[in-house]
């Protein structure tokens, strides 16, 4: 595959933007080559600068559960677009997607939009923070919850990605307000709580982190989370940024039963454009500016074309959207197990709905980051490779995760499985 005229384009661009992107992973450094330049997408297809066609399995890393341009979301986004780009004052749109969050999260009454994942989750936690009168809080290694200081410790994705613990830039007093614990460790959780609970706003976690790795919590590991919140008076805060909408009713926090206090939102929720969202009880958001004290605000906060691209997203998004990207990760678990179990588990296919990830090595499917092996990442830097070459766009990274779209079919799955075959078979001697 000719990408010649992508790696023309990323020279150009290292010389405007730093190290040619403006976010870490899609630069390429975890796997072969440089960074694929896209030219246009539909569906579940892009094109590449160089007239190349390949599946995304990436789609925009995650948002569009859809697919790329989907034509009734274009639609209604375009609608919007001709009435006006940005107003920084309340509209309709604002209260149509509130309601449609509301709809699908029952934790929720009121809602806040901010325009990030990482605003979102940096708003929650000064909310918890100010509810509760408190300054520590606790997250887990391996689960990343976006740029923000005082959650840069022992996070994922890019961070992941580079072995990076933490960030410079960062003050120790910033990340000295952060507990951090092992994920999937009832007895860390104890111990914590015991000794300092009384100083704990909240605890934060992706109750399915899939920043790093695709890592399948135990319910009761989550459930005993939540228990010792209610015992100490902490808020439970699950970022659901990456898996909100990706299940039918209250994200992955519906799908196992157990309710947080504060709900982190984003991606899916924007539909492609830029979004994200925190909600609560009235009693936890009625703290926040303007009904209370603590403060928060954005001048594209609620931006009407986010408005509306998430609005023709969650109402694409019923039953029988939700019942296919079952059925095709179904397919995906079956047709790509297959072939891994023909090359004798090199790696293990991880998926829950929607989403799936290619985990290093034959063992145990890990729950916690130090599980996943340390060799893994020069297995899959070819493997993404190989799929490049035969038309699949896999994440950039070890440790990123893949995602079903409605604009999937069974072609594409079978397709990807089969070009795993080809690329495993390929590599041999290096299994």
């Amino acid at each position: 595959m000719d990408r010649s005229t992508s790696s023309q384009l990323h020279q150009e661009a290292n010389r405007h933007l730093v190290g040619g992107v403006n976010s870490p992973v899609r630069a390429f450094k975890s796997v072969h080559g440089d960074p694929i330049y896209f030219n246009r997408a539909s569906g579940a297809i892009v094109e590449d600068a160089d007239g190349n066609s390949l599946v995304d399995f990436v789609q925009s890393w995650g948002p569009l559960v859809h697919g790329h341009a989907h034509p009734e979301i274009i639609k209604s986004i375009s609608e919007v677009m001709a009435k006006g780009t940005s107003f920084g004052a309340p509209h309709i749109g604002e209260i149509e997607l509130a309601k449609r969050v509301k709809e699908r999260f029952p934790s929720i009454d009121l809602v806040r939009f901010v325009s990030s994942g990482t605003e979102a989750v940096m708003s929650a936690v000064r909310l918890a923070r100010g509810y509760t009168g408190r300054d520590a809080i606790v997250k887990f290694e391996g689960c990343y919850h976006g740029h923000v200081d005082s959650l840069m410790v022992k996070s994922g994705s890019g961070l992941a990605t580079f072995g990076i613990s933490s960030s410079p830039g960062i003050p120790d007093a910033t990340s000295g307000t952060t507990i951090v614990l092992p994920l999937d460790d009832e007895g860390a959780l104890e111990y914590v709580f015991n000794d300092n609970g009384e100083n704990i706003a909240a605890v934060i976690i992706e109750p399915l982190p899939a920043n790093n790795g695709l890592l399948i919590q135990r319910k009761e590991f989550l459930e005993k989370l939540r228990s010792l919140c209610d015992e100490y008076g902490s808020l439970l805060i699950f970022d659901e940024v990456i898996s909100g909408f990706r299940f039918p009713v209250g994200g992955y926090a519906g799908h196992i039963g157990i309710e947080p206090d504060i709900t982190t939102l984003g991606k899916v929720i924007g539909g492609g454009l830029p979004v994200g969202a925190y909600g609560a009880s009235r009693e936890i958001m009625s703290v926040l500016s303007p009904m209370g004290p603590v403060y928060q605000a954005g001048t594209l906060s609620g931006n009407p074309l986010a408005m509306a691209a998430g609005v023709a997203t969650i109402d694409l998004l019923d039953d029988d959207a939700y019942e296919f990207l079952e059925g095709l990760g179904s397919l995906l678990e079956r047709e790509v197990g297959s072939v891994l179990e023909k090359h004798s588990f090199p790696m293990r296919l991880v998926r829950i709905g929607s989403l799936f990830w290619l985990s290093p090595g034959p063992g145990e499917l890990p729950r916690r980051s130090d599980e996943i092996p340390d060799n893994g990442s020069k297995l899959y830097a070819d493997v993404h490779l190989g799929l490049l070459q035969r038309g699949y766009m896999m994440a950039p990274s070890s440790y990123e995760i893949g995602f079903l779209s409605t604009s999937h079919n069974e072609e594409h799955v079978i397709g990807l499985a089969k070009a795993l075959d080809g690329v495993l078979r390929d590599l041999g001697d290096l299994l």
